[in-house]
């Protein structure tokens, strides 16, 4: 990481995308918006503390996961989907002990989002990799489901990936614990229904096709050390936080854009040294209207935006400390940029 302070260290007006900027730091009870100073314009409080990231809707309403009491000791484990109002009242919440990660509102108001089930350990041997004998202490291996739920809270879809996942061409890397397969980290709802996964410990992205239930289209490179957050741009190309974990070579993190049909990487953002940018775990990039990057440089909490050149333009490092273990932590799983004429932002600040 580079070395810095905390709170606004960079802001070019005219070179950066103007809006605010929404994240919630993990193990906290909070989600803040801030204006391009830096300025706290609104916050809301949780219940309990965040699953992982929050996200604004449309309607200006704000979706965030928290974490329940119930389900499975994992990392990233979530459980409650509550959403807020503007003014932190709530309108929506879904239970499910076993939800983790991601969640994404689909445009008929349905929920579609990330959850676990535990494959008892007889039944696990298609799982190939990892190290022996050492699934959960439930009894087996938890593997990933994308579950769609109503406004009412009814199930209307899921996608089991024990049923339907290729095991025999993607095992686990030799050093992973056999508690969960693949860790899936994203469930982007496509234009066309479609699901966008994202596997970190298999270094792998894939469309999940709501029709046949198949992965319509698989991509993967063991020299992204793991990756988080891709998101497809307008012109078809896929972005993705590259976190250069479990390198052979120095650890250092990257953005890449990937062209999806050639695997291609058509343009990419590293630090310069290189080990002024590194996130091993967490963190994003979201490719803003103007051309810009923004990016969450998650485990350290620092979130700033490029220019296609590379230039930093734009720069927040959190301040806010929360307790994980026996540690502070300025973590950030997750950060948005909104615009200022968007309809998340509404014109409400």
């Amino acid at each position: 990481m580079r070395p810095y302070k905390y709170g606004l260290t960079e802001h070019n007006p005219s070179r950066a995308f103007p809006g605010f900027t929404l994240f919630t730091p993990s193990e906290g009870k909070e989600t803040f918006l801030l204006d391009m100073a830096g300025e706290v314009v609104q916050k809301w409080d949780l219940p309990s503390k965040v699953g992982n990231y929050a996200q604004l809707l449309p309607s200006g309403n704000l979706l965030v996961t928290c974490q329940s009491e119930e389900g499975p000791k994992l990392p990233a484990a979530g459980g409650r989907i509550i959403e807020y109002d503007w003014d932190g009242n709530i309108l929506w919440e879904h239970i499910d002990h076993f939800q983790h990660h991601d969640f994404n509102r689909c445009p008929n108001g349905n929920t579609v989002y990330l959850a676990w089930e535990l494959v008892p350990t007889a039944e696990a041997d298609r799982i190939i990799g990892g190290e022996t004998g050492s699934e959960h202490e439930d009894g087996g291996v938890y593997c990933d489901v994308l579950r769609e739920v109503n406004p009412a809270g009814e199930l209307v879809w899921e996608w089991c990936m024990m049923d339907h996942f290729p095991f025999e061409k993607y095992p686990l890397r030799a050093n992973r614990h056999r508690h969960e397969f693949a860790h899936a980290n994203c469930c982007f709802v496509q234009q066309d229904g479609n699901i966008l996964v994202s596997w970190r410990d298999l270094d792998l992205l894939a469309l999940v096709d709501r029709q046949t239930n198949q992965l319509a289209w698989q991509m993967e490179d063991r020299k992204w050390g793991g990756q988080h957050d891709p998101r497809r741009l307008e012109n078809g190309n896929i972005t993705i936080f590259a976190n250069g974990s479990e390198q052979v070579e120095a650890e250092f993190s990257r953005i890449l854009e990937l062209n999806p049909e050639t695997g291609e990487v058509v343009w990419s953002y590293q630090g310069e040294p290189t080990d002024t940018f590194f996130s091993p775990r967490v963190s994003g990039a979201q490719r803003l209207p103007n051309g810009n990057t923004f990016i969450c440089e998650g485990r350290h909490g620092r979130l700033f935006e490029v220019t296609p050149e590379g230039d930093i333009v734009w720069e927040y490092v959190s301040p806010h400390e929360n307790m994980r273990g026996g540690g502070i932590i300025r973590q950030i799983f997750r950060a948005l940029r909104y615009g200022v004429d968007s309809s998340e932002i509404g014109g409400r600040v």
